[in-house]
């Protein structure tokens, strides 16, 4: 099956095996955000949650 970039997702993390190879998107049709801090501030504090190492 080859993987379609989603142009309403930008992606720069490579190591994911969502990243759609030379070109920085994720193929999902939608991903999950979500946050590692009780009160998030910054953009430091938020991830990917359907992040899947390669």
């Amino acid at each position: 099956m080859e993987n379609k970039a989603n142009h309403s997702i930008a992606c720069s993390v490579q190591q994911c095996m969502h990243h759609c190879g030379d070109q920085n998107y994720c193929t999902l049709d939608c991903i999950s955000v979500g946050t590692h801090e009780v009160n998030p501030t910054a953009v430091q504090c938020t991830d990917c949650e359907s992040f899947r190492l390669k």
